[in-house]
């Protein structure tokens, strides 16, 4: 831990203040609209896969897509990126229009659900590298952690409010009402970030090379800017449990804990609870503490808050003890993210970050894809807990490896805010 003199808040800057409400409100709306489309797919066709597709178009765009969008965020003014992406997110909503209008088409007009669902995912695949690149133009390095702690304050308030009143909306005014409401939000986003300043991309002088070329150049910049390299293993190996408890968290509260659906929403609804406070924590650790021990000692208290969901049924399973586990296990997992994107931020080079954002991303979201392979098969021959406990342990993995790759060093770029 490293004492240091404080800075003003990231909020005394304009620019973030914009920028943090434009993003609050689109994720927002992305929240009622990630809630009604399955609710609604499943309306018309009645099956669990039918829904679920939904969610694979969402993941593939990202997945085959998302280093070669990387390239775009760098070579363009990434406030520019943000609105264009925002208006052209608001417009491709719009279909869902049609698909809805006439309830004697429903099922021949699903195609368009899907397609809406995969366009909206690889325009969110452009906007959250460039509003990330974005930030460090804005807000001083040292306030870096504090900014994307105030980041992950607004994501989960948006999940907070955004999940329950997208079910509302879409039970009480249609697809048709999502639609409207998620556009407007993105309209005010794009509004919001159009009145913040303009900051060039850094250039390093050399005319563009070819998308391919720049994705392979963002690779090396991974490899060879230290600690960039051990910081994609660490989140790659999170994202790996993260995708084991996408498969078994309801199997273990239905089973294990023998509660109901309702409780399965719960417990899922208060992590955002815990998302919040997480954030604010992170506020008073990071006026005295760098990203690095940040990222480390907040996977191993992550690991030990799973360890005990995972192990504590036999004490006790009331559902009021639960809530208060996942509410505390939203804050180590805030607080270890937050600190891992403000470090990514500092140390990639500015012309790079985009590429840098976007591999990471796409990293992580294939971890996770083998995260739920391995859950369903490990699951079915060792048992659901021992799988979980051992997805505990992947987190504990993770913090040693902060820990200890992670060293800080008088070198380092990144100072605590």
């Amino acid at each position: 831990m490293t004492a240091t003199v404080q800075s003003p808040s990231p909020m005394a800057a304009r620019d973030f203040r914009l920028t943090l409400s434009a993003g609050f409100l689109s994720d927002t709306g992305d929240w009622l609209l990630m809630i009604a489309l399955p609710l609604y797919v499943f309306g018309v066709t009645g099956s669990a896969l039918g829904a679920s597709t939904v969610f694979l178009a969402e993941l593939v765009p990202a997945l085959t897509l998302g280093p070669f969008l990387g390239v775009l965020v760098d070579r363009f003014d990434r406030r520019r990126t943000m609105v264009v992406v925002n208006l052209a997110q608001g417009v491709a909503l719009l279909p869902l229009l049609w698909a809805a209008a006439d309830p004697g088409q429903l099922h021949e007009r699903l195609w368009v659900v899907y397609l809406v669902a995969a366009v909206e995912a690889a325009l969110g695949a452009i906007f959250l590298p460039a509003r990330q690149s974005f930030l460090p133009s804005i807000v001083a390095r040292e306030q870096l952690t504090r900014a994307n702690g105030l980041v992950s304050v607004g994501d989960n308030l948006s999940r907070l409010i955004g999940s329950p009143l997208g079910g509302l909306v879409f039970a009480t005014m249609g697809l048709g009402g999502v639609v409207l409401i998620d556009c407007a939000t993105y309209l005010l986003s794009a509004a919001l970030i159009l009145f913040c300043r303009a900051h060039p991309v850094p250039r390093s002088g050399e005319a563009p090379s070819g998308v391919l070329r720049e994705l392979v150049d963002g690779w090396r910049v991974i490899r060879r800017t230290k600690p960039l390299g051990a910081l994609l293993v660490i989140q790659s190996i999170g994202a790996i449990g993260q995708g084991i408890f996408l498969v078994l968290f309801v199997v273990f509260v239905v089973d294990v804990l023998q509660a109901s659906d309702t409780e399965v929403g719960l417990f899922r609804g208060v992590q955002a609870i815990g998302g919040v406070l997480g954030g604010l924590v992170l506020g008073l650790l990071a006026r005295r503490v760098r990203p690095q021990p940040l990222i480390g000692w907040g996977n191993v208290v992550f690991a030990v808050v799973a360890l005990l969901i995972w192990n504590f049924a036999p004490i006790s399973s009331a559902t009021a003890v639960y809530v208060g586990f996942f509410i505390a296990i939203g804050i180590p997992a805030v607080v270890a993210g937050a600190a891992e994107m403000s470090l990514a931020q500092a140390t990639a080079p500015q012309e790079a970050l985009g590429r840098v954002a976007s591999i990471m991303q796409t990293s992580m979201l294939a971890a996770q894809g083998v995260g739920l392979l391995l859950a369903g098969v490990l699951a079915d021959r060792f048992g659901v807990l021992p799988i979980l406990d051992a997805q505990a342990l992947l987190y504990l993995l993770c913090g040693l490896l902060a820990l200890v790759l992670l060293r800080e060093r008088r070198s380092d770029p990144v100072a605590a805010s």
